[in-house]
């Protein structure tokens, strides 16, 4: 997986940029046929040890949909981060802002 490209996308766009998941596919496998939930996981986990996130979270299996590469280490990252946390913790029963979802059901959807 070379992904070199997004990487640098992501940080010229000041650490977030929109891709399809079928240009991640290309750049994760050319010769890949589909996507499957398998690959996505490793997928994520590559883009995780450049220091990018996802969101959606969990990576779509379909090549039209559009996702958000963002890094970690940006603002937009560190946000959605905690954000993710507070997702995980509403998850659990436990959020310390139990309204926050209420208000926002999207933003619950795509962090975990």
């Amino acid at each position: 997986m070379d992904f070199t490209i997004i990487k640098h996308a992501v940080e010229v766009d000041h650490g977030v940029k929109r891709f399809s998941m079928g240009f991640i596919k290309r750049h994760a496998d050319r010769n890949r046929a589909r996507l499957s939930t398998e690959f996505c996981t490793q997928i994520s986990e590559e883009l995780q040890h450049l220091g990018l996130t996802t969101l959606p979270r969990t990576l779509p299996t379909s090549e039209t949909e559009f996702v958000w590469v963002i890094q970690q280490d940006s603002a937009v990252g560190e946000a959605v981060a905690i954000a993710a946390v507070l997702a995980n913790l509403d998850k659990l029963g436990v959020n310390p802002v139990p309204q926050l979802f209420e208000n926002y059901p999207l933003a619950k959807r795509n962090l975990t």
